[in-house]
């Protein structure tokens, strides 16, 4: 049994500035499968899930909700086989401590597990690309639920199942979004906000996480495991 499971989220927490790819490929999605140009612009992408993203990029281009409803599973399946042929290299895109902290967790046997907004073959192939991708065990991901609060709970569900960890361990969400403490806090686990992605320090201070740091160099592992 571990001593701690430890949930990232990806984009801001553990990477950053990884280039536009992501965004075309959602676009390049859309485009294919039912003719539409579109667009996140203007779409606060921080924190959402793709297929959220996806929907509103579909209804500002003036798709009707049966038509959204329909296309939704091809343009997620076409957007992850875009992204994975067009990922860049990603080595240099970590955020500042992450490699020094998943290394200490690994030592100390903490089970680690994602939670993000990405499409699944998105996220694995980030963190591929990334050079981190030996370090987690599981993740529960953008298509999987509605809300980021739901993947929350379905990651809890999943690292109990497989006997990864018990609920008398402690299990900590890190995260650089809003969206991600609420996640946290709606599910009765330690909410840990980073200052690495676009939030300003005092936005995610007024939300009052367990944890507030600039960076993950200021985190000790003896913060996340028994």
């Amino acid at each position: 049994m571990s001593p701690g499971l430890v949930l990232f989220d990806i984009d801001g927490t553990l990477l950053r500035r990884t280039g536009p790819h992501h965004r075309d490929a959602l676009v390049e999605a859309v485009r294919r499968v039912t003719g539409l140009e579109t667009t996140t612009d203007h779409i606060p992408l921080h924190g959402m899930l793709d297929p959220d993203i996806i929907a509103r990029m579909l209804e500002r281009a003036g798709a009707p909700k049966r038509l959204v409803r329909q296309a939704m599973p091809a343009i997620l399946r076409a957007a992850q086989n875009i992204y994975v042929r067009k990922c860049p290299d990603l080595t240099r895109r970590t955020c500042p401590g992450v490699r020094r902290l998943l290394r200490a967790l690994e030592r100390r046997g903490a089970v680690m597990g994602l939670v993000t907004g990405n499409l699944t073959r998105i996220g694995w192939k980030k963190l591929e690309r990334a050079g981190l991708r030996r370090y987690f065990r599981f993740g529960a991901f953008g298509e999987m639920s509605r809300d980021r609060a739901g993947l929350v709970r379905l990651a809890l569900r999943e690292a109990r199942r497989r006997g990864w960890w018990d609920p008398s361990a402690p299990v900590a969400l890190i995260g650089d979004a809003p969206a991600d403490v609420q996640a946290a806090k709606a599910n009765g686990v330690r909410a840990i906000a980073v200052a690495t992605g676009i939030t300003p320090l005092e936005e995610l201070a007024a939300l009052e996480p367990d944890l507030l740091l600039r960076d993950l160099r200021q985190l000790n592992v003896e913060d996340l495991v028994s």
